[in-house]
């Protein structure tokens, strides 16, 4: 079986500088605290989504606090898909410490299935993407063979989305793509990483609801990445 308390860390977050978020890195902090999590990683929205930070908010993570409330802090973006196949954050992506990419239907317009798994894949080549962020939602399908085996080719994790699962009305047969996702996972022995995506401090770390999914289609335990904080940094070291 596999808990919440399996996982220490929770690295897709999103703080007021996001623009649609309800918590400062303080306290998105402190809510790990209190969920007792060993690590948190800040992921704010990348240009492309309105009223997000601009892109020189990257240029000095350097003075953004890396331990509160006994809490260690990573830096990442979510970085969004575009049609073209190019990442919505071009300058300091090397300020990072992580990348996510995503597809967001504020800033993409559906290009049909097999379109839509070329430019996730594309993005997945930039050596600090790690993850790619809620593929789970068929307003923009994807091919969930072609993708697994992009995400090994490229060593880059894939997401399991708690957000998501609490809200599947909006998210299109989101526990339907998760189960195909989750089988071909295993099957051909790629990654995963469980998140929050929280957006307020009282989401952070909660997994419960990824937990059960996991658990219903007998997911293997190894292939997740977040149920150890040196197994994360080793596979962030590995793409950056």
């Amino acid at each position: 079986m596999i808990y919440p308390s399996d996982f220490p860390l929770d690295i897709h977050t999103h703080t007021i500088a996001s623009g649609h978020a309800y918590g400062t890195i303080r306290e998105m902090a402190q809510g790990a605290a209190e969920k007792k999590l060993a690590m948190l990683g800040i992921s704010e929205h990348a240009p492309g989504i309105p009223g997000t930070c601009e892109p020189v908010y990257f240029s000095n993570l350097r003075v953004a606090p890396r331990r509160l409330y006994g809490v260690d802090l990573v830096y990442g973006c979510e970085i969004n898909v575009l049609n073209d196949g190019t990442l919505s954050l071009k300058k300091y992506i090397e300020k990072l410490d992580y990348a996510i990419v995503g597809i967001h239907g504020l800033c993409y317009q559906d290009a049909g299935r097999e379109k839509n798994t070329e430019n996730v894949i594309s993005c997945m080549r930039h050596p600090k993407v790690c993850l790619v962020s809620h593929p789970d939602d068929d307003h923009t399908p994807l091919d969930y063979e072609r993708l697994v085996l992009g995400a090994k080719e490229n060593h880059v994790a894939l997401e399991l989305n708690n957000s998501s699962l609490l809200k599947p009305e909006k998210r299109l047969n989101c526990v339907e793509n998760y189960q195909t996702m989750l089988r071909l996972c295993r099957e051909y022995e790629v990654p995963v990483i469980v998140s929050s995506d929280a957006h307020d401090p009282l989401y952070v770390g909660r997994f419960q609801e990824s937990c059960d999914l996991l658990n219903d289609v007998g997911f293997d335990k190894q292939l997740i990445i977040n149920t150890s904080v040196e197994k994360f940094m080793a596979h962030i070291r590995m793409k950056g």
